[in-house]
């Protein structure tokens, strides 16, 4: 695929936003058809299963569907991994959906490339609200060469460092500050059987994570910036090897505990560590609060739940307030539909997308905070206000929201990463082999 001049930095660079999330991005059941239909021809839209995620989404597309019978849009929800296949396949072959889902990024530079998406540039020169409404953080995966190729959504999700303060409190420990101690902490928690970080390492993207935040406390954003750019054995900038060298430090240490490599995200196995107390931290995006809270017995009713945003590094670069994760889910419009059907669905995102109705949705239903500049005022006596305003400082307060590096890169490009970072976090190769495995990469 042709390298595409995005730029992994233009996210919220000191712009103060009015928001963050708490969202979770999950998938079950079957893919099961929703929405209106009617006499309208307004096409189809796929999305994403998993209450309330699903529902929310399906409410837009019913307020729609009743106040716009003859452009009525047909929904259909697919779990995750099936719908990154399904919609592989469908563009492929030129039957895309008229609206597609996604989470920007690479992922939205591939569909450009195959000419599968609408530009909608023009969509929103017409419509400079529907800019400046959205998080400035939210809009750079959305655009690909300068231009938009997806209507920024739903919500944002930053990757945040929790702990249990009971587990901290009955050891008599502090949370760290810094990393360095992070790292100290480590052999006191081995000491009484506690695993210091929960890590669901099966999974990958998980590891990643630490690697995201390690790379910018060390030497900045510019350092991941380098490889998003190709540059010429960009993973062995000395802070990227610092970087894994601190990583596989924390392995060596136990501070993962062991068997942390046979762990999946997707059974929330590293999140009951957690909040049973058999792990102290844990290093996950936002969207775990919600099923924490839900799984974790009175973990987060009892208030033992502790968050921050990961520590600075000694003699490290990069602002402290940076953070990594998900500005965003993206809609896009494929470039095969009638002009019907465009129509219909850029009625959809004028009307419905980020509507009042459905910013009320994603706050209540789900406890996330939509992409919409002044939506903290949604956020006041709610039962999780301290969190939501947490994660509202988290994401509007960060020198840099970047994008995580999967998604940043597309799933052609990301999976050597990946299977590379697992293979580091293994102890199976040291930094230097990692960056020259890489290095090949970003020469291909």
């Amino acid at each position: 695929m042709k390298t595409s001049r995005r730029n992994f930095l233009t996210f919220a660079l000191g712009v103060p936003i009015a928001g963050a999330t708490l969202a979770a991005c999950g998938s079950s059941g079957p893919g099961t058809e929703n929405g209106g239909g009617g006499k309208g021809s307004g096409g189809t839209y796929w999305y994403l299963s998993v209450d309330p995620n699903e529902t929310i989404r399906r409410n837009s597309l019913d307020r729609f569907n009743k106040a716009k019978p003859d452009e009525a849009i047909k929904g259909n929800a697919f779990q995750n991994d099936a719908y990154k296949e399904k919609i592989r396949v469908a563009i492929g072959a030129g039957n895309a959906p008229t609206v597609i889902w996604g989470w920007g990024g690479g992922g939205l530079a591939s569909w450009v490339e195959a000419g599968a998406v609408e530009d909608l540039t023009s969509w929103f020169d017409e419509n400079p609200d529907q800019k400046e409404r959205r998080f400035a953080s939210a809009l750079a995966p959305a655009m690909v060469d300068g231009k938009f190729y997806a209507v920024p959504a739903e919500s944002v999700t930053p990757i945040v460092l929790f702990w249990n303060k009971k587990v901290f409190a009955d050891a008599g420990l502090q949370p760290p500050t810094s990393w360095e101690d992070m790292l100290a902490l480590v052999p006191q928690f081995v000491d009484k059987d506690i695993t210091p970080f929960a890590l669901a390492g099966q999974s990958r993207w998980t590891n990643m994570m630490w690697l995201e935040f390690l790379f910018d406390r060390i030497g900045g954003p510019e350092v991941f910036q380098a490889i998003f750019e190709k540059k010429p054995d960009a993973w062995s900038d000395p802070a990227a090897i610092k970087a894994m060298t601190e990583l596989q430090k924390l392995v060596k240490a136990g501070g993962f505990g062991k068997g942390f490599a046979s762990i999946t995200a997707d059974t929330n196995a590293d999140q009951a560590l957690l909040t049973s107390g058999r792990a102290a931290m844990m290093l996950h995006g936002a969207w775990t609060y919600g099923s924490m809270k839900e799984e974790g017995g009175d973990f987060v009713k009892n208030g033992d739940l502790g968050y921050m945003n990961f520590p600075p590094v000694a003699g490290g670069t990069g602002d402290p307030s940076n953070t990594y994760g998900n500005p965003g889910q993206y809609y896009s419009l494929s470039s095969k539909a009638t002009d019907e059907q465009k129509k219909a669905a850029k009625d959809f995102f004028s009307t419905q997308v980020l509507s009042d109705a459905e910013q009320s949705d994603w706050v209540n239903m789900a406890g996330q905070v939509p992409i919409v500049v002044g939506v903290d005022a949604k956020f006041k006596g709610l039962e999780d206000e301290a969190w939501l305003q947490f994660v509202y400082d988290t994401a509007s307060k960060a020198k840099v929201f970047s994008q995580s590096w999967d998604q940043a890169l597309g799933p052609v490009a990301a999976e050597p990463m990946l299977a590379n970072i697992a293979k580091l976090f293994g102890l199976a190769i040291t930094p230097e082999q990692f960056a020259q495995s890489m290095n090949k990469e970003l020469a291909k």
